[in-house]
């Protein structure tokens, strides 16, 4: 049997009235899978520590240009988000690492062109966040420190 290692993370969201969807790819395949997140909860599955690449992505889906409200100047007054917050793997908690590596891809729901951009925890538009890295985790995060 393989030694695996431990992912976990917090979802929420800012608005439990407006529910948007948001899936957990690991290496293109389905983890996790919430169509409507109207309350928070923690997602967790392991991973293999092999020695081998891995892809861990975070889906947005669901969102349209009525969930978030404008003002007349063009201001945001309202607006629904998701949170994922308390990023770990192997009980390592990751977020302020991860701000400086994840990737976020979205265009504005549709109403711009795609761009990548940088991952703070909040995903406000849908798109994929991705994070690349490699087993065994231990030596690929003393890689990247």
């Amino acid at each position: 049997m393989a030694d695996t290692i431990k992912f976990q993370c917090d979802l929420s969201t800012t608005n439990p009235k407006v529910p948007l969807g948001f899936e957990v790819l690991l290496n293109d395949k389905s983890v996790f899978k919430r169509e409507n997140v109207t309350e928070s909860c923690q997602i967790t599955f392991d991973i293999t520590d092999d020695d081998s690449a891995h892809k861990l992505q975070f889906v947005m889906f669901g969102k349209t240009a009525e969930h978030t409200i404008v003002d007349n100047d063009g201001n945001i007054t309202s607006d629904t988000l998701l949170n994922i917050s308390n990023i770990q793997i192997s009980d390592i908690i990751l977020d302020q690492f991860l701000n400086k590596i994840v990737k976020y891809n979205h265009d504005f729901n549709g109403s711009q062109d795609t761009i990548t951009d940088k991952f703070y925890g909040v995903m406000g538009c849908n798109g994929t966040v991705t994070f690349e890295f490699s087993t065994p985790f231990y030596l690929w995060l003393l890689e990247h420190m």
